[in-house]
């Protein structure tokens, strides 16, 4: 299935608009961008795939396409209101970040970025793109995950404290081990990462009462996950997007694999801040058409991803992005 939605086709002509400071609402997105590398060989990461030569065949065309495409689904996930705030992981480096920002249609956006390497043998980074008239970061920093002098080596979160609209936030991005030998296999290594999280929310609940968190990321695994439901009890946080919600429509998560849909991309809230009344707190998975192709194995549709196995597909990712809009309500009038 290849669709060109006319939204798409209109941006080249008509401006996309930011978010305002004087404005009490706005949206972030959290996106795995499925391994969006450059071209070269760095000697202290296992990225040889990603090279002319390598498994992958990766090239220029390809990394231009592929960062074109990004672009294209932040531009258009959210109507003619680009995103604030927008988490990504399975980004390489810094240099492909400035490519994403400064060299596509979100050149004229203002975006500025967060991000720092990590221990990931692989070289698979986390990033926070923001748009700098919108978003004040006041704290940043990696929040280590890897264990030195073991065997147990992971990607970093990152931690990022700021003020936009009239909030105070903190935010956590993740991306969780995967469940590469097996769910039941891997499933310590993410109870390890989650330990690890909590700790760090538990320093900022010792420093600031009821803090506005968002926790967002690829945590390969489930809401209804042993690891995710402790998660979300010990942290006090909980999101509106659950199974439940997406199990009975065409697009029933955001990730497919072997013909299952799986919600395994989440963004999580502090619980008193979602059941604040005075806010209007909306979330959803982004499905536009151009993230999607035919099922043509298991039926359906899944995200149209740029490589299956070693084979390129020339699409944008193997996950769809979810989006969350934030939004404080006036006062009611006496």
């Amino acid at each position: 299935m290849r669709q060109t939605i006319t939204l798409i086709l209109l941006l080249s002509t008509c401006p996309l608009l930011s978010q305002s400071n004087n404005d009490n609402s706005y949206t972030i997105l959290f996106y795995n961008v499925e391994n969006l590398f450059d071209c070269k060989n760095d000697s202290l990461k296992n990225d040889e795939e990603f090279m002319y030569n390598g498994d992958k065949r990766w090239s220029h065309k390809r990394m231009y396409k592929k960062l074109t495409d990004v672009s294209k689904t932040i531009l258009a996930c959210n109507g003619w209101k680009a995103p604030a705030l927008i988490g990504l992981c399975e980004i390489e480096n810094e240099w492909v970040i400035k490519q994403l920002i400064y060299n596509t249609g979100l050149s004229s956006l203002k975006y500025n970025y967060i991000h720092f390497e990590s221990d990931d043998h692989r070289g698979i980074d986390i990033a926070l793109l923001f748009q700098r008239e919108v978003f004040t970061p006041v704290l940043s920093a990696p929040i280590k995950l890897s264990e030195p002098g073991s065997e147990f080596y992971t990607r970093d979160a990152l931690y990022v404290k700021g003020a936009i609209a009239t909030d105070t936030i903190h935010l956590v991005i993740n991306h969780w081990p995967s469940k590469r030998g097996g769910s039941l296999q891997s499933a310590h290594k993410r109870v390890r990462v989650a330990e690890k999280i909590t700790a760090h929310i538990d320093s900022i609940k010792q420093i600031e009462t009821n803090p506005k968190l968002i926790i967002i990321g690829d945590f390969n695994a489930e809401y209804t996950s042993d690891v995710l439901q402790s998660f979300i009890t010990k942290n006090d946080i909980d999101s509106q997007l659950k199974p439940d919600d997406v199990s009975h429509h065409r697009i029933g998560g955001s990730y497919k694999y072997q013909g299952q849909w799986s919600l395994i991309d989440h963004i999580f809230l502090s619980k008193n801040w979602l059941e604040n009344p005075n806010y209007d707190i909306s979330h959803r998975i982004v499905s536009l058409p151009f993230l999607l192709e035919d099922d043509l194995t298991f039926s359906g549709v899944k995200p149209y991803r740029t490589y299956i196995g070693p084979r390129y597909n020339g699409g944008i990712s193997d996950h769809l992005p979810v989006l969350l809009n934030i939004k404080r309500l006036p006062p009611p009038n006496h």
